[in-house]
């Protein structure tokens, strides 16, 4: 008996320092950077903000929330949404948040949130390197009731050099295909493949200043 509760207790153990590996700052970033690049080009929302709001909305990805609904911000589910839903306290009791397939959902669906509601729209206005102003201004839009939001948020950018992100530039790259020759020897030429996107990142970018 003695040993089926050492052994109990060494796998619980090992699960745990697993988790607690798995789920570290270094880890989430690598993962989800290229996401928060592109989404950064179709929308406008830094990368370093996304990525920081990610971050901290998810517990670096192990929170509830991100492990059973792969919602990685912590947006509810407000009257617009007719998607799969996800239930769990929050600043109530059983509060309904919402529900995705895949965590490229979720990142895609937290730029849309921010450009489809007017109360961020001040937001677009600002430098897109101004990661002070995006992390003060979604306080002040009512993204967190948590009073030091935007002093959490500056501070996994900065401890994280999450900013670099917002440097970073998509390659176009063309690729001409060769031609293809039909059953009546007439040439076919395949037109350019064009729009494979690569992020690239200025790594030597500084950080902006105070």
């Amino acid at each position: 008996m003695k040993r089926i509760i050492t052994g109990i207790l060494l796998l619980i153990s090992v699960q745990a320092f697993a988790q607690s590996t798995e789920y570290t700052h270094e880890n989430y970033i690598a993962k989800y950077k290229d996401d928060a690049i592109r989404e950064m080009f179709r929308s406008g929302v830094p990368a370093s903000i996304t990525l920081a709001q990610g971050l901290l909305e998810s517990a670096r990805g192990a929170s509830s929330l991100a492990q059973n609904a792969k919602n990685h911000f912590g947006i509810k589910c407000h009257t617009v949404w007719e998607g799969p839903t996800y239930y769990q306290d929050d600043d109530e009791k059983d509060e309904c948040f919402r529900k995705y397939a895949t965590v490229l959902e979720s990142y895609k669906d937290h730029s849309d949130f921010l450009m489809n509601r007017s109360r961020y729209a001040f937001l677009f206005e600002l430098d897109p390197k101004d990661y002070k102003g995006w992390a003060k201004g979604l306080k002040k839009a009512g993204y967190a009731t948590d009073p030091k939001y935007p002093v959490r948020l500056i501070k996994l950018i900065e401890e994280n050099n999450l900013y670099q992100f917002d440097n970073a530039e998509l390659a176009v790259v063309k690729k001409k295909e060769s031609p293809v020759i039909n059953s009546a020897t007439e040439p076919i030429i395949d037109p350019i493949a064009e729009e494979v996107l690569e992020p690239i990142v200025d790594q030597k970018a500084n950080q902006p200043g105070l």
